[in-house]
């Protein structure tokens, strides 16, 4: 039906006979002569309809946007002066010799025009067909094509196979929620829908498969935000016989090849790495971004004793913890400014902002300083706190003291938000590995362990011990990979003992019986020659919203749910009828 695509055509076709096909993007009628861009998956192209030719002409004149037409034509070169420098075609068009509507559309709800309003969410999810045919969406998808092509074929290249596993399975709780399929053959019985092939993967290890990968759809029922979805995708890798170091560099290759390929972009060889203490301790964060210049300084030593409980407590609670952050020529800020950054942090659960404004330290000392809190903080404090940051004249300082966790996350998020602001971000891309996690956190409401990953990640070689005299202090054989911010892949090094295993379960309090009914096929699996191994998953979206700049992984998915896991699109989720409720042995009981 086609001889080009439209985004094709260029110079080399003149006087060519070309075949489009594709949608009116646009439609001008200029003193008798018709100009219409056509476009398709491959871009738009400008057709000429000339009088001289009237049925042609006819059917011109009753084309409108979104119509779907087929033009054969000849390819000229536009006039000189016309050539339009920002299109790909724009230095050709096409002289339309006949034009077939193939179809009629409706004025669509979503304006495709360049320079029309940007819709509503909404509107887009609502009427997704029709927002894909915008050019940045249907770019941001070629890109993510192209990206699981490069991806693809890296571990094709480095013997790897491509596996699948699983849709319906057993519901073996990790976290989130699990989607729930009840069962028509097994009344009452429930499949689960995968939160990641976790469990599979370290099957196919036990199998001898030694190399796997899969681009798998995942599924968790859990709040959203912009960069979660219910289901989501996943290029999970496991291996076997590897150490940690030896995959860990083997992934960064395949990272740097993908970015090289896609983008053209260099990244680090090797990639930086952070252990889990140094990201929390520099930057409040495990996984930092690094494009940031700005970073936490411990200053609880300086503030034992002194006469501001707000510093004061903190610095003599064990879980507390005091910082400052210096940012360089602050002090211009206004204290508006300073007040809304007050606010800002007080979502993470900080109880105030403290600040300095160093004006005038060189020649004034500390009457050089301003700030509510100074006359609570003795010299050496001042003192202290100068000397560490390295402050100058014109710098301000902020301060965060309260519990580590609370510190951690309102100083870290102001850090990344000052950088944004004021122009502090540096260009480009910083990727870096954070590794050495703890294996166990205490879970704030009942203060027992959880597991920091998740209950299969295998503690360090010399710490195993640990487990029984010392679980706060275990470190695992985790490592998380970290572009701009974001964690763009994380895994580790597995479990391959039973009995290190089962030690592990009983101290997260998964009792025999729990640990036989949910994990009971891995832990037989663990019996019969498991080799050591280990993996990651890649939030394939994630990714590629990074690489393709988009603020959302749902401009990056073709369909998308809302923030209330809605499809708008389908009206999904929906009642189902009767029939198939009884089918399933299921009864509704709505919540009161």
């Amino acid at each position: 039906m086609r001889s080009h695509y439209c985004g094709d055509l260029n110079r080399a076709q003149i006087g060519q006979a070309v075949t489009l096909v594709g949608w009116v993007h646009r439609r001008r009628d200029h003193g008798g002569v018709i100009f219409i861009d056509l476009r398709d998956r491959g871009g738009l192209v400008q057709v000429v309809i000339d009088p001289d030719n009237p049925d042609t002409f006819r059917m011109a004149e009753q084309a409108r946007s979104e119509y779907v037409v087929r033009i054969e034509g000849l390819v000229r070169p536009r006039p000189a002066g016309t050539e339009n420098k920002d299109l790909a075609t724009g230095e050709i068009e096409v002289l339309a010799r006949a034009l077939t509507i193939l179809n009629t559309a409706e004025t669509p709800p979503i304006h495709l025009a360049e320079h029309g309003p940007e819709p509503s969410e909404e509107l887009r999810l609502r009427y997704r067909y029709i927002d894909l045919r915008r050019p940045e969406m249907q770019e941001r998808l070629r890109v993510r094509s192209r990206i699981t092509r490069t991806l693809r074929n890296f571990l094709d290249d480095h013997g790897f196979l491509d596996i699948e596993t699983p849709i319906l399975t057993k519901s073996t709780p990790e976290g989130a929620r699990d989607y729930l399929v009840p069962s028509r053959t097994h009344p009452g019985e429930f499949f689960a829908l995968p939160q990641s092939p976790q469990l599979f993967k370290q099957l196919l290890m036990m199998s001898g498969m030694d190399r796997y990968y899969q681009i798998a759809r995942c599924f968790r029922d859990e709040d959203l935000r912009a960069d979660r979805q219910p289901e989501f995708t996943q290029l999970d890798i496991e291996v076997s016989f590897m150490s940690e170091d030896e995959l860990m560099g083997l992934m960064e290759e395949m990272i740097r090849v993908l970015f090289r390929d896609i983008l053209g972009a260099e990244l680090p060889n090797p990639l930086p790495r952070l252990t889990y203490a140094e990201a929390m301790r520099r930057f409040g964060s495990d996984r930092p971004d690094l494009r940031v210049p700005l970073e936490l300084v411990d200053v609880a030593d300086l503030m034992t004793g002194v006469d501001f409980k707000v510093f004061a407590g903190p610095a003599a609670d064990p879980e507390g913890r005091v910082v400052a952050l210096r940012l360089p020529q602050g002090a211009e800020l206004s204290r508006k400014a300073i007040d809304d950054y007050g606010q800002f942090v007080a979502i993470y659960g900080a109880k105030g902002l403290a600040y300095i404004k160093v004006n005038d330290w060189a020649g004034q000392g500390r009457e050089g300083l301003q700030s509510p809190i100074l006359k609570f903080l003795p010299d050496s404090a001042v003192d202290g706190i100068m000397a560490r940051t390295g402050a100058v004249d014109g710098d301000l300082i902020f301060f965060g003291a309260d519990k580590a966790k609370v510190v951690n996350e309102a100083i870290g998020a102001l850090r990344v938000k000052l950088g944004q602001d004021l122009g502090l971000m540096a260009e480009g891309w910083h990727p870096l590995w954070v590794v050495d996690f703890p294996m166990f956190e205490r879970e704030g409401h009942t203060g027992r362990w959880t597991a920091l990953h998740h209950p299969f990640t295998s503690p360090k070689e010399d710490q195993v011990d640990l487990l029984e005299t010392n679980p706060g202090a275990c470190l695992s054989r985790a490592y998380d990979m970290v572009l701009n911010g974001t964690e763009i892949g994380g895994g580790s090094i597995r479990i391959h003992r039973e009995e290190v295993q089962r030690r592990v379960l009983k101290l997260l309090e998964i009792s025999d019986d729990q640990a036989e009914d949910r994990f009971g096929f891995l832990l037989k699996a663990l019996k019969y020659g498991c080799p050591p191994h280990g993996g990651l998953a890649f939030g394939l979206d994630r990714l590629v919203m990074l690489m393709t700049g988009a603020s959302s992984i749902r401009d990056v998915m073709a369909f998308p749910k809302t923030q209330t896991a809605a499809c708008l699109l389908t009206s999904a989720p929906s009642p189902v009828d009767q029939t198939q409720l009884n089918e399933l042995a299921l009864r509704i009981k709505l919540r009161p």
